[in-house]
């Protein structure tokens, strides 16, 4: 038992030893860092546009009849007036000669009436002459007066129908013509509709044939900007896009527009912003998808901030994350390393921003000072020395 006690000893020294060593201590806390630095930045919207042809002009056709010719398809140019398209002429014709003979009809009974006219006022002047001699009754010259009125009306009916099949021909001369679809601007095809053929019918809308962008070296960008941003949006400001057609290449354009409606889909309100852009090359074709960076401010060279310093604030004991401070607008605090390894709080005041970078307007930083931005996560810190392992 004497023994066993002797034995016992050295090894609680060693644990009471290895429990001196391995006490609570503070953990180890480890800090991600960037420096200031001097360059541009530019703040943005970004939003996503379609790209169409400044003015697109839907060719239709105001008569109903069978597509008898095509002159131009998909990507065909056009100039104003050159036919485009014909409509089977024939029931037009046939319509138009029907409307001519009423016409001509109309005309002839238009000339029977005069004759009768002057027939009738020749009459009663005759039969005035009568009564006063007192050759006739009065009543035989009431109905020579008569017949002199009714003469008249007829004569007036006859003009009123003349009037009447004189429109009926102009209609019909001019659906004869609208058999013939001509362009009404210059331009180029970009969607046909029908085929040879084909009847369209204009009873009850004007159908659509064909659509001609008016000038493709033009184009404009219908942008979708969220209510959020659109108060920085204005005229004139320089737009930028990318298209999945050319990847890669930036294009560049102007905010012309900054329309007034809103548009609500689930309950999101957006506004339309049109852009202008310059297409001589014809690259960009309607109905293309981009990718828009409208820029609001550009800074050529400044001091910037990383944004995450701006966010970073040092962690509490027991806080499970660090939460950004609130902040007067333009005004931050940041963090950088004291001698000591600790964190020093620096005041500064800030400008413009791009999300990832934020201009660096006062402060005590200078170009080249390294900033805190995050906080890794705490480790325990290490024994100076190991625990020596026993023997029993």
């Amino acid at each position: 038992m004497k023994k066993f006690f002797w034995l016992l000893i050295p090894v609680l020294a060693l644990t009471a030893t290895a429990t001196w060593l391995l006490r609570d201590r503070a953990p180890q806390v480890s800090y991600r860092t960037d420096a200031v630095d001097r360059g541009p930045i530019v703040s943005a919207v970004a939003a996503t546009g379609t790209l169409n042809a400044v003015t697109t002009v839907q060719v239709g056709t105001q008569v109903s009849g069978t597509i008898f010719r095509l002159h131009v398809d998909f990507n065909s140019p056009v100039k104003r007036g050159q036919v485009i398209a014909e409509i089977d002429p024939a029931l037009l014709k046939g319509q138009f000669e029907q409307a001519e003979g009423s016409h001509l009809s109309a005309q002839a009974n238009l000339e029977r009436a005069r004759l009768a006219t002057i027939e009738a006022e020749r009459n009663l002047e005759r039969f005035r002459q009568l009564l006063a001699q007192g050759f006739i009754s009065r009543g035989e010259f009431d109905s020579a007066e008569t017949a002199q009125l009714s003469a008249l009306a007829a004569e007036r009916a006859a003009e009123a129908s003349l009037m009447q099949t004189r429109g009926s021909l102009a209609q019909a001369r001019t659906n004869l013509q609208q058999a013939v679809i001509r362009s009404p601007v210059d331009g180029v095809v970009i969607s046909r509709d029908i085929d040879i053929g084909q009847t369209v019918a204009a009873s009850c809308q004007t159908p659509t044939l064909f659509t001609i962008a008016e000038d493709l070296t033009r184009m404009q960008i219908n942008i979708s900007v969220d209510e959020a941003d659109i108060g920085r949006v204005r005229v004139g400001l320089p737009v930028t896009f990318t298209v999945d057609a050319w990847p890669g290449e930036l294009f560049r354009g102007e905010v012309s527009q900054v329309r007034y409606a809103p548009i609500v889909n689930q309950n999101v309100v957006t506004y339309t912003v049109v852009a202008t852009v310059a297409n001589p090359e014809q690259k960009l074709f309607p109905g293309m998808t981009a990718d828009v960076s409208i820029e609001e401010q550009h800074r050529a060279e400044v001091l910037r901030l990383p944004a995450a310093a701006l966010r970073f604030r040092p962690q509490l004991p027991g806080e499970s994350q660090a939460q950004p401070a609130r902040r007067p607008p333009g005004k931050a605090q940041v963090y950088r390393l004291g001698a000591d390894g600790e964190p020093v709080a620096v005041a500064v005041r800030t400008g413009v921003g791009d999300g990832t970078l934020v201009e660096l307007l006062e402060g005590g930083l200078r170009e080249g000072d390294r900033v805190i931005t995050g906080q890794a996560a705490p480790r325990q810190a290490r024994p100076s020395q190991q625990m020596p392992r026993g023997r029993f």
